[in-house]
């Protein structure tokens, strides 16, 4: 037998070995797809994707491959503004807050110094708390009646009892 033949067939013994040792040391959480999906083709794993990214792309719970961020991250699809939630990394802004006198939540924009700024009660409303009021000011209005949310007072603005 030649040289030639010789290695050949040692490199075939060695493939063969490699075929078969690799699925015996493989990690069980990992499932292994031989064909890859491209972009938009539905998924459960990140293995299955051409992009290595099987991530939600909508409202639908359904997980599509997504192409990678420039920072190699998968990045979910969130809810815009005006969609109902209920922790703040479910919007896309990040901001997950009361937006009227109802007590749900909902997907709201930044304001302009990048703070999740909540709704507040107008002046007159009744209150528990001054973080409830617009002016931070929660006062009753005499002995005997409940707090309402009232205007701050004096030179300083602070919020003192009339």
């Amino acid at each position: 037998m030649s040289v030639m033949v010789r290695t050949l067939l040692l490199l075939l013994l060695l493939l063969l070995l490699l075929l078969w040792a690799v699925p015996t040391f493989q990690n069980d959480n990992v499932k292994v797809v031989s064909a890859y999906k491209g972009i938009g083709e539905m998924c459960q794993y990140n293995s299955e994707c051409q992009s290595n990214c099987c991530v939600t792309n909508s409202l639908n719970p359904q997980k599509f491959c997504t192409p990678q961020t420039v920072f190699l991250q998968c990045v979910p699809w969130r809810k815009p503004n005006g969609y109902l939630c209920e922790e703040k990394t479910e919007c896309h802004s990040n901001c997950c807050i009361r937006t009227s006198n109802n007590p749900d939540k909902f997907c709201s924009a930044k304001s302009i110094f990048l703070q999740c700024v909540s709704w507040r009660k107008p002046e007159g409303e009744v209150c528990q708390t001054h973080s409830e009021c617009w002016s931070l000011c929660c006062l009753p209005l005499s002995e005997n009646s409940l707090p309402h949310c009232t205007k701050r007072t004096g030179l300083l603005a602070l919020c003192l009892p009339v």
